[in-house]
């Protein structure tokens, strides 16, 4: 029983995801349909700009929010960019905005560039849109991650994410700590998405102690704590609902 009541709990902060290059409408149609399983809702959808209204008609009336990408995955220094692709996105009613930070810039000695990125697109996102700073945490050494979360921070970021998934490296433990360390001094309530090679419900569960040991119990919410993946609903399904539904109650989506 605690095995399947962390399993709900860990659901409702799932950002189910579909990012690949060629997605066709099926996929998206059954990204939706999986998001709202009988166990309760995940928090949202991740899916490309073009995917967005698709995604609001299918999930209208529903909790499910729809988030998208910009910057992605390349993550350049160039605010106007990343300002316009937010306006795209909202245009075409995204509810969420997962931003990809300048990293490699950062990497290359300019740090500044970073903070003007997150402030551009904080700026034309109206009250509400979450703003979810990715900082590709797996390709920073650990001084550029601490740099890169403060940036991200100061300049307005409502969540810290740790990876595009698109990058050799994702998500680790010590990236989370380091990410959470950043905000508990900055003193902002800003949030952590989790994000990157996490598949299983073992995975989740070691995140969300590591988050609870560091910020204390019961911070972890679906306001202030997601992970985004798609393989690991397939595992919170068995955990739900036994190995002989899970594959076929999330529509056998295992990417």
């Amino acid at each position: 029983m605690p095995d399947r009541l962390s399993a709900r709990r860990l659901l409702r902060m799932l950002d189910l995801t579909s990012l690949g290059e060629d997605d066709p409408p099926a996929r998206i149609a059954v990204l939706c349909e999986a998001a709202e399983p009988r166990h309760g809702s995940v928090a949202a959808v991740c899916v490309y700009p073009e995917h967005v209204q698709a995604c609001r008609a299918r999930l209208a009336g529903g909790p499910v929010r729809v988030a998208t990408v910009v910057n992605f995955p390349d993550g350049a220094a160039n605010p106007d960019r990343a300002a316009r692709e937010c306006r795209r996105a909202l245009a075409v009613g995204a509810q969420e905005i997962d931003l990809v930070f300048p990293w490699r810039a950062l990497q290359a000695g300019d740090a500044a560039v970073g903070g003007r990125v997150v402030a551009a697109c904080r700026a034309v996102l109206p009250e509400g849109i979450p703003l979810k700073v990715i900082l590709e945490s797996g390709m920073l050494d650990p001084m550029q991650l601490r740099a890169a979360s403060m940036l991200a921070l100061q300049a307005g970021a409502d969540f810290l994410k740790t990876s595009t998934g698109k990058a050799a490296a994702g998500a680790s433990p010590e990236a989370v700590q380091a990410m959470l360390a950043a905000i508990g001094d900055s003193g902002r309530a800003c949030g952590l998405k989790v994000s990157g090679g996490v598949r299983t419900f073992a995975d989740a569960m070691a995140y969300l102690q590591l988050v609870e040991s560091m910020m204390g119990e019961g911070w972890a919410t679906p306001a202030r704590f997601r992970i985004g993946a798609s393989s690991l609903l397939d595992d919170l399904l068995r955990v739900l609902e036994g190995d002989a539904h899970a594959g076929h109650a999330a529509g056998g989506m295992a990417y």
